[in-house]
């Protein structure tokens, strides 16, 4: 019984960070996550966490109370995830599996290894077998709401940090040749010796995607990430066949179907799975497992707390992204250093949010 989930408690934390944003998609507001956190028989307690932003309080808070509810009723072992993933799978599959009833379910999930890691005083990375001890990182932001001073002041902020990549936001509604500024701002300013990477989070068409990555080949931009609708394989296959640069996509899927399908176009650079969005540890693996098996390497989307422990676990990798929202509201911030980042050694996970950062939710 001391392996048993007793109980699952539920926060909201907010960044100290968190400031109005906006990329070529969304506007957003705040930097809000939740937290679950599992309390076992045995007193040991798991946190996970999910990134909410501002979106949709009453839906996420309903869909953890419902998982709470099923993980108390059916007495789950804190080793139990798979058994909790395929049973809540069949429990939701009326409403589909999809969507926030997936990040309910991978929230669960990753607490789950963090207790479990806990209980055993092991960090997750080596419960699982590490092949790597460090990964590479970037710094990610670049937000179309920034004027150019901003701009600038956050992508030198990074290399003065040690970075040696960073990733700026593209698609603005000014056009491929406003973005082409601001790219052309950030190399100015950076020189040669730090990578740039480009990120239009769904939000230029083929045609204009197309034009920027010709307008920026002077820049050396290494890779571009979702230029287009997720959906749009045909103009992935396109784009990566005629723009010159690698291409990177992954963050909005909650399965492997877009993967394989990308897989069988050729058109595809880079593999990016989101561990809550996809449903967890042990579907972030799949998915990488059937990425690198193709030869597409990992390069994860937003969780570099949980994802630079995974990446030490497969074998092609990219790096890791870095934001530094969570870093002021938890006890043991991620070493980055000179371009890498390292898994903490402690158990688990090796971080807790600090208590005086949690509001308790409804959920």
């Amino acid at each position: 019984m001391e392996h048993t989930i007793k109980d699952i408690h539920f926060f909201r934390a907010v960044s100290d960070l968190s400031k109005p944003i906006a990329d070529s998609t969304h506007s957003i507001t705040q930097i809000e996550f939740y937290v679950a956190e599992t309390e076992l028989e045995n007193g040991v307690t798991g946190q996970g966490y999910l990134l909410a932003f501002h979106y949709s309080r009453n839906a996420i808070e309903g869909a953890l109370q419902d998982i709470r509810a099923f993980v108390l009723k059916n007495g789950y072992k804190v080793y139990e995830t798979v058994r909790l993933k395929q049973e809540y799978d069949g429990e939701t599959e009326y409403f589909g599996t999809k969507g926030l009833q997936n990040w309910a379910g991978a929230i669960i999930n990753v607490a789950m290894w963090d207790a479990w890691g806990r209980t055993l005083g092991v960090p997750v990375w080596k419960l699982l077998g590490a092949g790597g001890r460090r990964i590479p990182v970037y710094g990610s932001g670049g937000w179309l709401s920034y004027s150019d001073e901003e701009l600038v002041d956050e992508v030198l902020g990074y290399k003065k940090r040690g970075f040696t990549a960073v990733k700026i936001k593209v698609g603005s509604e000014l056009g491929v040749d406003h973005d082409l500024h601001r790219l052309r701002k950030c190399r100015e300013a950076l020189g040669g010796d730090i990578r740039i990477m480009m990120d239009a989070n769904q939000g230029m068409d083929v045609p204009s995607a197309l034009e920027l990555s010709q307008k920026v080949v002077s820049l050396g931009i290494q890779w571009f990430e979702e230029p287009v609708r997720n959906t749009d394989y045909a103009g992935y296959e396109f784009l990566r066949n005629k723009c010159g640069i690698a291409l990177a996509m992954g963050e909005r899927e909650y399965d492997c179907e877009a993967l394989k399908a990308l897989i069988a176009r050729n058109a595809i650079d880079m593999w990016q799975p989101d561990l809550i969005r996809i449903g967890g540890v042990e579907e972030w693996r799949n998915s990488a497992a059937l990425s690198i098996s193709y030869n597409i390497p990992v390069l994860p989307h937003y969780y570099k707390d949980y994802d630079v422990p995974l990446l030490c676990t497969v074998s092609r990798v990219v790096g890791a992204e870095s934001f530094d929202w969570i870093d002021g509201i938890i006890d043991n911030k991620m070493c980055v250093k000179n371009g890498f980042a390292y898994p903490r050694e402690g158990a688990g996970w090796g971080f807790s949010f600090k208590r005086e950062c949690l509001e308790k939710t409804g959920a």
